[in-house]
Protein backbone atom coordinates (compact mmCIF):
# COMPACT_ATOMS: atom_id res chain seq x y z
CA UNK A 1 0.00 0.00 0.00
CA UNK A 2 1.36 3.38 -1.14
CA UNK A 3 0.25 6.39 0.54
CA UNK A 4 0.84 9.50 -2.04
CA UNK A 5 0.40 13.26 -1.19
CA UNK A 6 -0.40 15.68 -3.81
CA UNK A 7 0.10 19.13 -1.82
CA UNK A 8 -1.60 22.05 -3.91
CA UNK A 9 -1.89 25.69 -3.23
CA UNK A 10 -5.52 24.94 -2.44
CA UNK A 11 -6.12 21.65 -0.96
CA UNK A 12 -4.03 18.49 -0.31
CA UNK A 13 -5.38 15.61 -2.11
CA UNK A 14 -4.42 12.04 0.13
CA UNK A 15 -4.80 8.73 -2.16
CA UNK A 16 -3.90 5.04 -1.25
CA UNK A 17 -2.58 2.94 -4.49
CA UNK A 18 -2.82 -0.71 -4.04
CA UNK A 19 -1.00 -1.48 -7.03
CA UNK A 20 -2.29 0.43 -9.69
CA UNK A 21 -5.82 1.12 -7.93
CA UNK A 22 -6.68 4.37 -6.01
CA UNK A 23 -8.96 2.58 -2.86
CA UNK A 24 -9.14 5.84 -1.33
CA UNK A 25 -8.86 9.59 -1.20
CA UNK A 26 -9.26 12.54 1.18
CA UNK A 27 -8.87 16.49 0.60
CA UNK A 28 -8.12 18.81 3.00
CA UNK A 29 -7.79 22.76 2.31
CA UNK A 30 -3.80 23.73 2.03
CA UNK A 31 -3.83 27.43 3.31
CA UNK A 32 -4.88 26.94 7.06
CA UNK A 33 -1.25 26.92 8.82
CA UNK A 34 -1.05 23.22 10.19
CA UNK A 35 1.44 21.79 13.05
CA UNK A 36 3.35 18.36 12.22
CA UNK A 37 0.55 16.67 14.68
CA UNK A 38 -2.64 18.62 12.97
CA UNK A 39 -1.05 16.68 9.89
CA UNK A 40 -0.63 13.62 11.59
CA UNK A 41 -4.52 13.48 12.77
CA UNK A 42 -5.43 13.91 9.45
CA UNK A 43 -3.47 10.73 8.62
CA UNK A 44 -5.22 8.80 11.67
CA UNK A 45 -8.48 10.24 9.98
CA UNK A 46 -7.67 9.00 6.71
CA UNK A 47 -6.63 5.28 7.62
CA UNK A 48 -9.73 4.97 9.92
CA UNK A 49 -11.97 5.82 7.04
CA UNK A 50 -10.30 3.41 4.33
CA UNK A 51 -10.02 0.88 6.68
CA UNK A 52 -5.95 0.76 6.10
CA UNK A 53 -3.59 0.21 9.11
CA UNK A 54 -0.53 2.24 9.33
CA UNK A 55 2.02 -1.10 9.21
CA UNK A 56 0.05 -1.67 5.56
CA UNK A 57 1.84 1.26 4.22
CA UNK A 58 4.88 0.42 2.56
CA UNK A 59 6.09 3.95 1.39
CA UNK A 60 4.84 7.69 1.34
CA UNK A 61 5.64 10.12 -1.92
CA UNK A 62 4.83 13.58 -1.69
CA UNK A 63 4.14 15.82 -4.50
CA UNK A 64 4.08 19.55 -3.45
CA UNK A 65 4.34 22.96 -4.52
CA UNK A 66 4.11 24.56 -1.56
CA UNK A 67 7.45 24.80 0.10
CA UNK A 68 6.38 26.77 3.64
CA UNK A 69 4.22 23.56 4.88
CA UNK A 70 7.01 20.56 3.65
CA UNK A 71 8.57 20.52 6.45
CA UNK A 72 5.76 19.78 9.07
CA UNK A 73 4.20 17.29 7.06
CA UNK A 74 7.24 15.10 6.24
CA UNK A 75 7.86 15.81 10.13
CA UNK A 76 4.16 14.37 10.65
CA UNK A 77 4.78 11.50 7.85
CA UNK A 78 8.07 10.21 9.79
CA UNK A 79 6.30 10.62 13.09
CA UNK A 80 2.53 9.09 12.59
CA UNK A 81 3.48 6.65 9.51
CA UNK A 82 6.97 5.83 10.17
CA UNK A 83 8.20 6.39 7.19
CA UNK A 84 10.85 8.62 5.30
CA UNK A 85 8.49 9.92 2.76
CA UNK A 86 10.35 10.09 -1.12
CA UNK A 87 9.85 14.27 -1.73
CA UNK A 88 9.09 14.48 -5.64
CA UNK A 89 11.12 17.39 -7.19
CA UNK A 90 12.81 17.89 -10.45
CA UNK A 91 16.11 16.07 -9.82
CA UNK A 92 13.74 12.71 -9.05
CA UNK A 93 13.81 10.08 -11.40
CA UNK A 94 10.71 10.30 -13.33
CA UNK A 95 11.52 8.48 -16.22
CA UNK A 96 10.40 10.95 -18.58
CA UNK A 97 13.15 13.76 -19.95
CA UNK A 98 12.59 17.45 -18.92
CA UNK A 99 13.83 19.55 -21.61
CA UNK A 100 12.62 23.08 -20.46
CA UNK A 101 14.60 26.32 -20.38
CA UNK A 102 14.82 26.13 -16.38
CA UNK A 103 13.89 22.44 -15.42
CA UNK A 104 13.77 23.32 -11.82
CA UNK A 105 11.34 25.63 -12.22
CA UNK A 106 8.97 22.70 -13.08
CA UNK A 107 6.88 22.19 -10.06
CA UNK A 108 6.26 18.57 -8.94
CA UNK A 109 2.70 18.24 -9.60
CA UNK A 110 3.47 18.44 -13.38
CA UNK A 111 6.31 15.84 -12.90
CA UNK A 112 3.60 13.32 -12.01
CA UNK A 113 1.00 14.38 -14.01
CA UNK A 114 3.88 14.23 -17.01
CA UNK A 115 4.85 10.76 -15.78
CA UNK A 116 1.56 9.17 -15.37
CA UNK A 117 0.10 9.95 -18.66
CA UNK A 118 2.97 9.13 -20.48
CA UNK A 119 3.34 5.61 -18.78
CA UNK A 120 -0.48 4.72 -19.40
CA UNK A 121 -0.86 6.08 -22.67
CA UNK A 122 2.54 4.90 -24.25
CA UNK A 123 2.02 8.41 -26.52
CA UNK A 124 2.42 12.16 -26.61
CA UNK A 125 -0.22 13.90 -24.58
CA UNK A 126 -1.34 17.05 -23.40
CA UNK A 127 -2.42 17.49 -19.26
CA UNK A 128 -4.67 19.93 -18.36
CA UNK A 129 -4.75 20.67 -14.81
CA UNK A 130 -7.13 22.37 -13.94
CA UNK A 131 -6.06 23.93 -10.02
CA UNK A 132 -5.71 27.34 -8.62
CA UNK A 133 -3.78 27.55 -12.24
CA UNK A 134 -4.56 25.88 -15.10
CA UNK A 135 -1.61 24.54 -16.48
CA UNK A 136 -1.66 22.57 -19.96
CA UNK A 137 2.34 20.17 -20.69
CA UNK A 138 2.90 18.79 -23.53
CA UNK A 139 4.86 15.07 -23.10
CA UNK A 140 5.89 13.84 -26.35
CA UNK A 141 5.66 10.01 -27.88
CA UNK A 142 9.09 9.94 -26.83
CA UNK A 143 9.02 10.72 -22.99
CA UNK A 144 9.78 14.22 -23.19
CA UNK A 145 8.32 17.59 -21.64
CA UNK A 146 9.59 20.27 -23.21
CA UNK A 147 6.39 23.08 -23.50
CA UNK A 148 3.71 24.34 -21.37
CA UNK A 149 0.90 26.98 -20.83
CA UNK A 150 0.13 28.27 -18.01
CA UNK A 151 -3.09 30.61 -17.40
CA UNK A 152 -5.39 31.77 -14.49
CA UNK A 153 -7.81 29.47 -12.77
CA UNK A 154 -11.32 28.96 -13.22
CA UNK A 155 -11.81 29.94 -9.72
CA UNK A 156 -8.79 32.91 -9.90
CA UNK A 157 -11.22 34.04 -12.91
CA UNK A 158 -14.46 34.40 -11.34
CA UNK A 159 -13.02 35.70 -8.13
CA UNK A 160 -10.92 38.25 -10.14
CA UNK A 161 -14.10 39.31 -11.79
CA UNK A 162 -16.28 39.90 -9.06
CA UNK A 163 -13.77 41.03 -6.44
CA UNK A 164 -12.81 43.91 -8.84
CA UNK A 165 -16.39 45.23 -8.99
CA UNK A 166 -18.77 46.51 -6.55
CA UNK A 167 -21.65 45.14 -7.24
CA UNK A 168 -21.19 41.97 -9.34
CA UNK A 169 -21.78 38.49 -6.99
CA UNK A 170 -20.15 35.83 -6.12
CA UNK A 171 -21.41 32.79 -8.41
CA UNK A 172 -21.29 29.20 -7.95
CA UNK A 173 -18.53 27.67 -11.08
CA UNK A 174 -21.41 25.75 -13.16
CA UNK A 175 -22.55 26.03 -17.14
CA UNK A 176 -25.92 27.65 -16.98
CA UNK A 177 -28.17 26.11 -19.91
CA UNK A 178 -27.61 28.57 -22.63
CA UNK A 179 -25.00 31.56 -23.14
CA UNK A 180 -27.54 33.92 -23.13
CA UNK A 181 -27.89 34.88 -19.28
CA UNK A 182 -31.34 36.33 -18.52
CA UNK A 183 -30.01 37.35 -15.26
CA UNK A 184 -27.08 38.70 -13.67
CA UNK A 185 -26.15 35.54 -12.25
CA UNK A 186 -26.63 33.29 -14.93
CA UNK A 187 -25.11 36.05 -16.96
CA UNK A 188 -21.95 35.97 -14.90
CA UNK A 189 -21.78 31.91 -15.16
CA UNK A 190 -22.09 32.05 -19.01
CA UNK A 191 -19.02 34.55 -19.57
CA UNK A 192 -16.87 32.65 -17.18
CA UNK A 193 -17.43 28.91 -18.02
CA UNK A 194 -18.55 29.63 -21.84
CA UNK A 195 -15.48 32.27 -22.08
CA UNK A 196 -13.18 29.68 -20.48
CA UNK A 197 -14.29 26.84 -22.31
CA UNK A 198 -13.24 28.59 -25.58
CA UNK A 199 -10.01 29.35 -24.02
CA UNK A 200 -9.17 26.01 -23.50
CA UNK A 201 -10.63 24.57 -27.01
CA UNK A 202 -7.96 27.74 -28.13
CA UNK A 203 -4.74 26.54 -26.52
CA UNK A 204 -5.02 22.88 -26.98
CA UNK A 205 -5.77 23.72 -31.10
CA UNK A 206 -2.99 25.91 -30.91
CA UNK A 207 -0.68 23.63 -29.25
CA UNK A 208 -1.65 20.61 -31.52
CA UNK A 209 -0.98 22.61 -34.81
CA UNK A 210 2.35 24.62 -33.67
CA UNK A 211 3.49 20.72 -32.38
CA UNK A 212 2.69 19.50 -35.57
CA UNK A 213 0.47 16.50 -34.02
CA UNK A 214 -3.25 17.03 -34.44
CA UNK A 215 -3.54 13.66 -32.47
CA UNK A 216 -1.82 14.13 -29.23
CA UNK A 217 -4.15 12.66 -26.45
CA UNK A 218 -5.82 15.16 -24.13
CA UNK A 219 -6.08 14.39 -20.49
CA UNK A 220 -7.78 16.81 -18.00
CA UNK A 221 -7.33 16.45 -14.09
CA UNK A 222 -7.71 18.59 -11.16
CA UNK A 223 -11.29 19.63 -9.23
CA UNK A 224 -12.51 22.50 -11.66
CA UNK A 225 -11.69 19.78 -14.79
CA UNK A 226 -14.92 18.10 -14.28
CA UNK A 227 -16.82 21.67 -14.63
CA UNK A 228 -14.75 21.83 -18.45
CA UNK A 229 -13.97 18.28 -19.78
CA UNK A 230 -17.33 17.02 -20.19
CA UNK A 231 -18.12 20.32 -22.47
CA UNK A 232 -15.75 20.13 -24.84
CA UNK A 233 -14.22 17.79 -27.57
CA UNK A 234 -11.05 18.87 -27.73
CA UNK A 235 -10.27 16.55 -24.08
CA UNK A 236 -10.49 13.13 -24.26
CA UNK A 237 -10.61 11.97 -21.00
CA UNK A 238 -10.83 13.12 -17.34
CA UNK A 239 -9.26 11.23 -14.89
CA UNK A 240 -8.80 13.08 -11.25
CA UNK A 241 -6.26 10.28 -10.07
CA UNK A 242 -3.59 11.22 -12.40
CA UNK A 243 -1.41 12.58 -9.40
CA UNK A 244 -1.92 9.56 -7.33
CA UNK A 245 -0.69 7.20 -10.77
CA UNK A 246 2.28 9.32 -11.31
CA UNK A 247 3.31 9.34 -8.12
CA UNK A 248 3.03 5.71 -7.78
CA UNK A 249 5.14 4.92 -10.93
CA UNK A 250 7.63 7.20 -9.37
CA UNK A 251 7.67 5.46 -6.70
CA UNK A 252 8.32 1.94 -8.10
CA UNK A 253 11.03 3.57 -10.46
CA UNK A 254 12.86 4.86 -7.02
CA UNK A 255 12.66 0.89 -5.89
CA UNK A 256 13.99 0.00 -8.91
CA UNK A 257 16.53 2.24 -8.63
CA UNK A 258 17.61 1.11 -4.75
CA UNK A 259 17.60 -2.36 -6.08
CA UNK A 260 19.73 -1.81 -8.74
CA UNK A 261 22.59 0.32 -6.74
CA UNK A 262 22.43 -2.32 -3.80
CA UNK A 263 23.82 -4.67 -6.40
CA UNK A 264 26.93 -2.82 -7.11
Amino acid sequence: MLLTIDVGNTNIAMGFMNGDDVIGSFRITTKTPRTSDEFGMCFRTFLHSCNVKEEEIEGVVISSVVPKINYSLNSAVIKYIGKEPLMINHETVTGIQVKTDYPSQVGADRLVDTTAAYYTKKRSCIIVDFGTATTFDYVSNEGVFEYTVIAPGLGISANALTGQTAKLPEVEIKKPASVLGRNTVSGIQAGVVYGYIGAVEYIIKQMKKELNDPDCYVIATGGLGRVISGETDEIDEYDPNIAYKGMNIIYRQYLQKLAEESDY
